[in-house]
Parts: C-alpha cells; sequence; structure tokens
C-alpha cells in the first residue's frame, strides 16, 4: 500500500518532489519499475452554490501506458482536510471546514494517460467546496485545502508490470472557467479579474464589456489581511455566466470585468463608484471596447451597487441589471442606502431581478420598489430559486441570470442586455 503524504510535507520534500520525478535512489518495485512520487492537481468546478473539486487528476502518463482494466473505484482512497486561512476565534462559526474521506465514483485514464480520479460531489452537498464563510466577518473565503491519496492495490503499466507509487504529491486548484480570468490591480489598488474574449473577433467599433459586481460575501477582509481576488469567480456563476460559449456568442465576445470590494458595496458606495469607473475607463483605454455596449450587472450588495453606478454615471452603462438589490437599509429603521428620487432620475436601461421568497433582501420593499419608480424598468419576480432539482435560498436568484433565464416576451436577459446601445 502506498504512504499518503499531506501538502505540508510535500513542501518540505524539494523540489524534485514537486516536479513529480522518480525518487533518485529509490527502491525498486514489484516488477522492476522505479519506486515514483506523483504530482496530482486538484480539478474544480463552480456550481450554482459555489466551487467544489469534483475529480483529481495523478501525472502517470509520462510513466507508459496504464491498464484501463487495473483501476477500479477501490485502487485509491480520499481523504480530503478544508480549514480556514483565517484565525476562527472561540465560539466564531465557519461553515463548510471538513476533516473526511471523498468517494471515488471512477477511475479512469485521461487522453495524457493520466489516472483521473472521479469525486462524488452535488449541490449543497459537504465535502468538497473550495470555501468557508465566517459568520463574524460575513465573508467568504477561499479554504486550505489537503487532500491524502492512498494507493490500495498495484496499477499495471506497460509491459504487464505492477506498479505501487511511493507517495503522491499535491498540486495547484484548476478550474478552467476561473482560470480563464487574469488577475489584475487598478491605480487605486482595487483588485479584478478580466475574461478576455479571444475567440472572437471586435465589431467595428470593438468589443462590448460586462461589469459584474459581486455580494457581500466575496468582498475582502481588510482586518485579517485578507484580500484574495479569488471568491468573485467561485462563490457563484455570476461573472462567469457572461464568459461562458453561450453568452459570448450572444454578446459577439464580450470583455468581462468583476471587481472586488475591499469591504461591501453598501458599506461605502460613494466612494466605491469612482473606483469601478476608473477600472471601466482604463479597459476602455487599453482594449478594443465599444464604449456605446457597457453592460452593469451584479447581485445583492453588488445589485445595489449597479444601481449606484447608474446614478452617478447616468451616460456611462447601456444597460443595468440589479439582483436582489438593496435599496432600503438592512438594518431596522435605517435610511433608504438609495433615494425614491435617486430612483426616478433612473434613465439607464434596468431589467432586476429577485425572488418572492428572498429573506435576506425583502423583494417588495427592494426590488419592486425600485421597479415602480425606475421609469420604464422591467422585472423578474420569481417564486423560488431552483435550479436543475434543486432548491436555494431564496436570496440567491442570481443563478437565473447567471444562466439567461429571465424573459419577457419571449426575450432573455442576456438577449436584452447585448440590444442595448448607449
Amino acid at each position: 500500500m502506498g504512504q499518503p503524504i499531506s501538502r505540508r510535507s510535500v513542501l518540505a520534500a524539494g523540489a524534485g518532489a514537486a516536479a513529480g520525478l522518480a525518487l533518485p535512489g529509490a527502491a525498486a518495485r514489484a516488477g522492476g519499475h522505479p519506486a515514483t512520487r506523483v504530482r496530482f492537481t486538484l480539478n474544480a468546478e463552480t456550481l450554482d452554490g459555489g466551487e467544489q473539486v469534483t475529480s483529481l487528476t495523478l501525472g502517470t502518463g509520462r510513466l507508459g501506458r496504464v491498464d484501463p482494466a487495473s483501476l477500479t473505484t477501490a485502487t485509491f482512497s480520499v481523504h480530503a482536510r478544508a480549514t480556514s486561512p483565517i484565525p476562527i476565534a472561540p465560539g466564531d462559526q465557519i461553515f463548510s471546514e471538513y476533516d473526511l474521506d471523498r468517494p471515488v465514483t471512477a477511475a479512469r485514464l485521461d487522453r495524457h494517460g493520466d489516472i483521473v480520479l472521479e469525486l462524488a460531489y452535488a449541490e449543497g452537498q459537504v465535502g468538497g467546496g473550495t470555501l468557508g464563510y465566517i459568520a463574524s466577518r460575513g465573508r467568504n473565503v477561499q479554504l486550505d485545502l489537503d487532500y491524502t491519496i492512498t494507493q490500495n492495490a498495484p496499477v499495471v503499466v506497460r509491459g504487464h508490470r505492477p506498479v505501487t507509487f511511493t507517495d503522491f504529491v499535491q498540486g495547484r486548484l484548476s478550474n478552467p472557467e476561473v482560470d480563464a480570468f487574469s488577475y489584475h490591480t487598478s491605480r487605486s489598488g482595487m483588485k479584478y479579474r478580466l475574461y478576455s474574449p479571444h475567440r472572437h473577433a471586435a465589431g467595428r467599433r470593438g468589443h462590448p464589456l460586462v461589469v459584474w459586481l459581486h455580494g457581500g460575501g466575496e468582498g475582502a477582509s481588510l482586518p485579517d489581511n485578507y484580500y484574495d481576488n479569488e471568491t468573485t469567480l467561485r462563490a457563484n456563476r455570476g461573472a462567469l455566466g457572461f464568459a461562458t460559449e453561450e453568452a459570448q456568442r450572444i454578446f459577439s465576445g464580450a470583455y468581462v470585468v468583476a471587481p472586488q470590494s475591499t469591504s461591501y458595496w453598501l458599506e461605502d458606495g460613494d466612494r466605491f463608484a469612482p473606483l469601478i469607473r476608473e477600472i471601466v475607463g482604463d479597459l476602455a483605454r487599453r482594449h478594443r471596447i465599444d464604449r456605446d455596449r457597457i453592460y452593469v450587472a451584479g447581485c445583492s450588495n453588488g445589485g445595489y451597487m449597479s444601481l449606484k453606478m447608474t446614478i452617478e454615471y447616468p451616460r456611462l452603462f447601456a444597460s443595468s441589471v440589479p439582483v436582489c438589490g438593496v435599496i432600503e437599509s438592512l438594518q431596522p429603521g435605517g435610511p433608504r442606502v438609495i433615494t425614491d428620487d435617486e430612483l426616478r432620475g433612473i434613465r439607464t436601461p434596468t431589467w432586476l431581478v429577485t425572488s418572492r421568497d428572498d429573506d435576506t433582501v425583502p423583494p417588495e420593499a427592494n426590488t419592486v420598489h425600485a421597479h415602480d419608480l425606475i421609469p420604464g424598468s422591467l422585472m423578474t419576480l420569481y417564486d423560488h430559486v431552483v435550479w436543475n432539482g434543486h432548491q436555494f435560498p431564496g436570496h440567491w436568484s442570481w443563478i437565473y441570470v447567471a444562466r439567461n433565464d429571465p424573459s419577457i416576451d419571449g426575450t432573455h436577459i442576456w438577449q436584452w442586455m447585448a440590444q442595448q446601445r448607449r
């Protein structure tokens, strides 16, 4: 049986181990094959309810062709441990830390000859997520992941040689959708991620730009020196939806930018608005962006901020999609964060989305109220948030926008956005 090794042990093992090379002087295994340390990748997908590790890829292709018949779901066992990167005070709550076995549902070879271990995962399932939510801070953080692989039976490689690997080296977290967004920091210090439409030719006046503004849980936690530029893409499919092949086809190739707040947009909208405006301006100068096709969308805190942006910059955006946005203070008796006069003054084409069972941002006092006052605005009001048979919290109506589900008179929301011009 192979000896399991954790990521912490690997870091002390040296560069040769990290490269996944055979260890010098290692004893020969059965059949004369050298003992080998194998590097593996954590493969993740951002589901509607957040990112999960869905499979592991073991870098075994360089060893020669593994006989697929020697791979079963029992050949390897997987254990996962996920802990907060931020110290948690006694009595504080963090949701989604775990320390458990991950069932292997399939073992196969990919086109490179590497072994892929498919893991059990599902919406709402504990023990696969990459994010944890710290209650006292109201923040999602990217968990420190420590995966351990144990080999329970040899695999057979070319020449009918049985091989048992010496140990396994955890590598990077791979999520192709997230990795397609590059890292950036604005001149004012606001971090953002950017998707570039490499596969689509620019129109005569350039590409459109979609600005996605995240919810409250995806901001930074500066008291903890935590500003990751990650959770905006890993917590939900808000920004990712606009980078899918379907959306890119509808928008004829769009840049997608996801700025990350240093706290909550709601906390200081007057200060954040010009910082977002600076990012938009810098992108428009550096890339072929059609200034008449800049769109803003956001959820919850970001729904508030998308409205705030159209109030502060009435000529900047071609359309706005506030999802379960905050209009009325969430503190009992607090003032409106956006006044009725400000709502009446919005001239940017606006499509609002929410769900009737939203118990975080009550729809009547917020989305419905905004719809009643914003001239010519559209609204989609769902009863519940259900996707692929799974019911999510009522506040998560951004799932529908990320899937291009809202429609009015046969026109879906992405198509409506793409039709708008400043």
